[in-house]
């Protein structure tokens, strides 16, 4: 988070970014974690000339600086890659560069986005200064998801009912779309949409690929939101897919750009104009 040095400059997120990539012993652990993502400490230490306190440290720098975020499952803690703050400031500083100055970064930023994972699962995690209100109203009012997603949902939010979702102008029904979980202005989950042919076909896949995801074991997102004074912490889990899903590939693209075109609506006003 935002904090101000000893001449009472304030520290950006993107300074966290420099500080955090500037160390080749991180650098090494977002390596690490870009092979397989979703690993303990324990499992980050192997083979390192480290001692497990200085992993410790330079985990915090990175989760400080939101290049990674954790998860608990049960007893034991695990580290994912984060690529939204990547996102976010390729999309500010490339355009303005020379592209071999930060050739890099963006490669980093293509690996982290593109690179799929033993463990079928994708966290992100986002600060935007908003209220847990207005981020849950982004989250479930059509008048907004409309906005960054150009997705509405027809359901009444209750735990077990359906979802109709409509994205791209394009109605999806099916009684398998339902919601998890509802916690207002704390916690949201629910089962990802039907690939109908109507919707391949609007994305213009070839059919083969548009039959094999549309086979595939439905996958679950969920959006935990925590205060954190002026700012909300948002983390957006994407999981349950099959081994060696073509679908989780697809997400890993699809929601760095919407997580940031969310935060620009919430805190600008404006969208992100991506495609």
């Amino acid at each position: 988070m935002p904090n101000s040095s000893p001449d009472n400059l304030e520290v950006t997120a993107e300074d966290l970014v420099f500080r955090a990539l500037s160390d080749p012993s991180r650098r090494r652990l977002l390596d690490r974690l870009n092979v397989e993502n979703g690993r303990t400490q324990i499992e980050l230490c192997a083979g390192l000339h480290m001692t497990r306190q200085s992993v410790t440290k330079h985990l915090s720098v990175l989760e400080e600086a939101n290049l990674i975020t954790t998860i608990r499952r049960g007893r034991e803690k695990l580290h994912y890659l984060n690529p939204v703050p990547i996102h976010e400031f390729a999309e500010r500083w490339i355009d303005r560069f020379e592209e071999p100055r930060l050739s890099a970064l963006s490669n980093l930023k293509k690996r982290l986005e593109t690179k799929t994972m033993d463990r079928p699962e994708f966290v992100y995690t986002t600060y935007i200064k908003t209220t847990p209100e207005l981020l849950w109203q982004a989250l479930t009012d059509p008048v907004f998801t409309k906005q960054w997603w150009n997705t509405t949902f027809e359901t009444n939010w209750e735990v077990g009912t359906t979802m109709a979702w409509r994205l791209n102008d394009i109605s999806i029904v099916n009684a398998e779309q339902v919601v998890l979980e509802y916690d207002p202005f704390r916690r949201l989950a629910y089962t990802w949409h039907t690939f109908t042919p109507e919707l391949t076909t609007s994305f213009q896949m070839d059919s083969d690929f548009a039959k094999k995801i549309a086979s595939e074991h439905r996958s679950r997102a969920s959006f935990e939101i925590t205060p954190m004074g002026d700012v909300v912490k948002l983390t957006i889990v994407h999981d349950d897919f099959d081994p060696g899903s073509d679908v989780v590939k697809m997400v890993t693209n699809g929601w760095p750009p919407l997580i940031s075109s969310l935060k620009s609506l919430l805190e600008t006003g404006e969208i992100l104009s991506i495609s």
